[in-house]
């Protein structure tokens, strides 16, 4: 069963790296050549992008697959193949219809959304109205991520992932094309070809998807649109299942809001969130996607117990892998934004002709500052995505859902009480600590139900992360005072004195926690020859 698990995570995690590495390369040349704060061309991209973005991570990494792999897997179940066609094909009408008119009220009202995402522009007209051209030319982007998000549930329900994995990385791909093609014009024409990058990568994602669900046998062909019974309960179940699984997303919508008020901070938190969405990408959403089936096909063959373990072994696998990130993004947040937007940036840009990074020295500090506030929110965004799939399998979307508005709540109002404290730095905070709320009723109401029960090995070996992630964050403390000195022997470069400081960081802490018992080698290995 955690082979099972493994293999299917390792196929996910090992693609969404990859993605995200590229990932890496996109924020980076894009902050170079934008820059950050008092750029308004920075914060009407990113602003434009929040709204697309949120979709993707809504219909495309949990919120809509929550909703709609039980459903579509309880018919795969009964061998109920041709009717799980038919459902997958119903939803997709109605979602298609939806769609077109979403995507039409967005290029006539496009000022409204605007309003929505980052109200604070409307004290400058320029960068307002910049941000509603740029939001026009991109939103067809969330049109195609709600397709792919129906296309990846089909895939993940029949346990092929590699499509899923791999479509991120056309985004990646197609904005660093168009940041390198249009890096030397003027830099409201480099926003736009971003923008239609965005739009591309969407079309070509969308494309991906339908063919890997082709060669499964499910070729949908779109019907005309109906409110049929599978329609009304996936409704009935994906509405609460949308606000649950889309919490952390709305906080971040309301945070841009509030923080564009203050100029540059848009930019600022949009690179922040870029970097912690590795290893939440990662750990979190790739668990995630692999703990839903999982966990619906053992509570449809009633095997509660296969499911209990299930969920410990995932809590003690995400435990293992994100607190080291969550460590390093509180002690060394600022020199790894200087590393990488400005140190790596200048260098990558310049072997293509540029005039080094547009990054500054403010950006890389309050980029850094934002940062290690999503850091002390790290674990608790991973969490939600290993106990959400626990209350979705079993179709209560509606328990989760009340968490998530507590959430929200408890999101705004730290976040308006915060910001004329902290600035934008408030928001960032406020972000964090309702991701812990929402997460810290998950885990008591699991245990109440009796759906998370910690066994003793989960109770044995997770003193003993934190003990290594400890030590962790002592060596990370110890040794970023020296990348300096360090950088010297890497001709002056002190990213790569950071990607030295990382190597070793993470052999150290594995070492450490192999040699106190935080993880047992055995109980990983022959992974990938192990069957399903």
């Amino acid at each position: 069963m955690q082979r099972s698990i493994l293999r299917s995570l390792a196929t996910v995690s090992g693609l969404t790296v990859l993605s995200r590495v590229f990932g890496f390369v996109r924020q980076i040349l894009i902050a170079g050549v934008i820059g950050a704060g008092g750029n308004p061309i920075a914060d009407a991209f990113w602003a434009a992008f929040r709204l697309p973005n949120m979709f993707r991570r809504l219909f495309a990494e949990g919120a809509f697959q929550a909703a709609f792999v039980p459903l579509f897997q309880g018919r795969l179940l009964n061998d109920e193949a041709g009717a799980a066609k038919r459902f997958a094909e119903e939803v997709l009408s109605a979602l298609l219809l939806v769609l077109f008119v979403l995507t039409a009220l967005v290029w006539i009202a496009a000022p409204v959304f605007v309003l929505i995402v980052a109200g604070g522009f409307a004290q400058d007209p320029e960068k307002f109205d910049l941000t509603a051209y740029y939001l026009r030319i991109m939103f067809p982007y969330l049109a195609c991520m709600s397709v792919v998000g129906l296309l990846s549930g089909i895939l993940n329900s029949l346990d092929r992932f590699i499509a899923f994995s791999a479509a991120p990385l056309l985004l990646n791909v197609c904005q660093i094309a168009a940041i390198l093609l249009y890096a030397d014009h003027e830099l409201t024409v480099t926003g736009t070809a971003l923008a239609a990058a965005t739009a591309l990568s969407g079309v070509l994602q969308m494309a991906l998807l339908y063919w890997g669900a082709s060669r499964q046998g499910y070729r949908l062909v779109p019907r005309l649109p109906k409110l049929t019974p599978g329609v009304k309960r996936l409704l009935l179940l994906g509405a609460p299942g949308f606000i649950s699984a889309a919490a952390v997303q709305i906080n971040i919508i309301v945070g841009t809001n509030i923080a564009s008020q203050q100029p540059g901070a848009v930019s600022w938190l949009m690179n922040a969130d870029q970097l912690y969405q590795l290893p939440l990408a990662v750990i979190g959403i790739a668990l995630g996607t692999v703990l839903l089936p999982t966990l619906s096909r053992h509570v449809k063959a009633s095997d509660e117990t296969a499911a209990r373990e299930t969920l410990n072994r995932a809590v003690e696998l995400s435990s293992a892998l994100c607190l080291p990130a969550a460590a390093a993004f509180l002690v060394i947040a600022t020199p790894i934004c200087e590393a990488l937007f400005r140190g790596l940036a200048g260098d990558a840009l310049s072997l293509f002709g540029g005039r080094g990074s547009a990054f500054s020295e403010r950006d890389a500090q309050m980029t850094g500052a934002a940062l290690a506030l999503y850091g002390l929110g790290l674990p608790a965004f991973v969490w939600q995505k290993v106990f959400l799939p626990a209350f979705f399998a079993r179709e209560d979307t509606r328990t989760p859902m009340r968490f998530a508005l507590w959430a929200i709540g408890a999101n705004t109002v730290l976040a308006l009480s915060l910001f004329p404290l902290m600035g934008f730095l408030g928001v960032a905070l406020a972000t964090s600590l309702a991701a812990w709320l929402q997460t810290g009723l998950l885990i008591v109401m699991s245990a109440r139900r009796r759906h998370f029960t910690p066994d003793r090995r989960l109770v044995s070996r997770f003193p003993r992360i934190l003990l290594a992630c400890a030590g962790l964050g002592a060596l990370l403390w110890w040794a970023s005072a020296r990348l300096p000195f360090v950088a010297g022997y890497l001709f002056g470069r002190e990213w790569l004195a950071l990607i030295a400081l990382a190597v070793a960081g993470v052999l150290v802490y594995a070492l450490v926690l192999i040699l106190i018992g935080g993880v047992r080698l055995r109980d990983y290995r022959s992974v990938s020859s192990t069957g399903k």
